[in-house]
């Protein structure tokens, strides 16, 4: 048997480590480089000012305040920066772990404030490397991640207003330390990464130096897996967004449908494609392996007068004769208050007619002066806004004889998830429309008469 032969490592150089974002950096209205003050970010910024004027750059420096050395830290950042001419932005933002952990929690803070700082347009340069892209690539296939979750960390993606792009990602940490030493550059290390109980830092320390005495150039055959990934990423995208045109798609109350018979005509393969790629297109998380398979199972084939439900983050899906709809979600809590609140029956309000009305759940009510086929109301009428009891009457407009709101709204098909939502307007203690679905009989106006189109916006659930 043959050993692996070891290949010399390249040495970083500027010129051509930027060559294929030269256009992008000279274009670039603001450039920040994030700078945690370790030796990727520290590398990454002293290479930068070989490429780029110095006072055209700003460092952004976010101190989590979760070690006992953050503040040395940040004054170290700062040093790096008036060494090399380049205006220093440091920042403290306070890390509230939560369900992901405080990892997540920290990250979401950091690009809380890359996202402010970032203008129209503007570039934000991160350090991450080769190594970084294995780490993720290996974890992610440990924690069995699909081809999107296997492309790794991509080379540039939008973020905030501007763009992030990755030059360092094809470069080996040994390249950056070799750079490093070469330059007399200074750093700091975060305690926090010996820690091996931790995932991703048993894999820095105790896998991947066992790849590279096996295979150096590991991180080049990872690469080329991770290429490999996101094209079949792409691929998949393309062809769920070709299906998805296919399911007679339609804007709904704070979401989204599609046909439950027309998916269910596509192979389980594609059906699941589908399934995976919708949320994504509406901007929230692609969806995994179990959640797909709690909706095939609870949602797809469920019996039409069942009305399951699958939540996951800030959507959630229901059923509705024969729809599949994907819906947004506010806050749980909060929302949870308000309804509590709502369900009571009091009145939430009086409403002036001359301004949005703050609903709960983020939900609004507005309305518009029209001539005819609106609400007639006499001049400097309110409205009382209530939710449903249960009981209530009411005789749409055009209608022979009155119902209760109940069967009235499975008539007119509201879905299920609204019925206790929708408002009831009252003048005085006449209930006169419901929400923007009708007008009561004897409230509506005539073709030519003066009146009002009350709009009920829905933009979460």
């Amino acid at each position: 048997m043959t050993s692996a032969v070891t290949q010399p490592i390249e040495p970083l150089n500027a010129e051509t480590l930027f060559a294929g974002w030269r256009a992008q950096l000279l274009a670039a209205p603001q450039i920040l480089v994030g700078l945690s003050g370790g030796l990727d970010s520290v590398v990454l910024l002293k290479l930068l000012c070989e490429v780029v004027a110095a006072d055209k750059i700003t460092a952004v420096h976010v101190n989590h305040g979760l070690s006992p050395n953050a503040t040395s830290w940040q004054q170290h950042a700062e040093a790096v920066c008036d060494a090399l001419g380049v205006a220093c932005h440091s920042e403290t933002v306070a890390v509230v772990a939560a369900g992901e952990g405080l990892e997540s929690a920290a990250r979401e803070a950091r690009y809380t404030v890359f996202e402010r700082l970032l203008v129209a347009d503007g570039l934000l340069l991160l350090a991450h490397h080769a190594d970084d892209q294995v780490e993720t690539v290996l974890y992610r296939l440990l924690n069995g991640a699909g081809s999107k979750g296997l492309a790794g960390i991509p080379a540039q993606r939008a973020v905030g207003n501007g763009r992030l792009i990755r030059p360092l990602l094809t470069q080996p940490k040994t390249a950056l330390h070799n750079y490093a030493i070469a330059n007399n550059l200074s750093w700091v290390d975060d305690e926090s990464n010996q820690r091996e109980h931790h995932d991703r830092n048993y894999l820095r320390h105790g896998v991947v130096p066992a790849l590279a005495k096996r295979w150096p150039n590991y991180f080049q055959r990872i690469g080329r897996s991770a290429q490999l990934s996101d094209e079949a990423d792409q691929l998949s995208t393309l062809f769920a967004q070709q299906d998805l045109n296919t399911l007679s798609l339609r804007d709904e109350r704070a979401g989204w449908s599609l046909s439950l018979s027309q998916l269910t005509t596509l192979d389980l393969l594609r059906q699941k494609n589908v399934l995976r790629h919708w949320p994504a297109m509406h901007g929230f998380a692609a969806l995994n392996q179990r959640v797909i398979a709690e909706i095939l199972d609870t949602l797809v084939t469920a019996r039409d007068d069942a009305a399951p439900k699958v939540l996951r983050g800030e959507i959630q899906f229901c059923r509705f004769r024969e729809k599949l709809y994907l819906i947004r979600l506010n806050d749980q809590s909060a929302a949870a208050d308000r309804v509590r609140a709502a369900s009571s029956g009091a009145d939430v309000d009086l409403w002036s007619l001359e301004e949005t009305f703050s609903l709960p759940r983020g939900q609004q009510l507005s309305a518009s002066f029209v001539q005819g086929a609106g609400l007639k109301l006499p001049p400097g009428s309110a409205l009382r806004v209530r939710f449903r009891l249960g009981g209530e009457r009411c005789q749409p407009a055009g209608r022979g004889h009155s119902n209760t709101v109940k069967k009235l709204l499975q008539e007119y098909a509201l879905e299920p998830w609204w019925r206790d939502q929708v408002p009831l307007l009252y003048l005085d203690d006449e209930l006169v429309a419901v929400g923007d679905l009708w007008v009561c009989q004897g409230r509506q106006a005539g073709p030519l008469e003066n009146s009002l189109k009350i709009h009920w916006q829905t933009n979460s659930l």
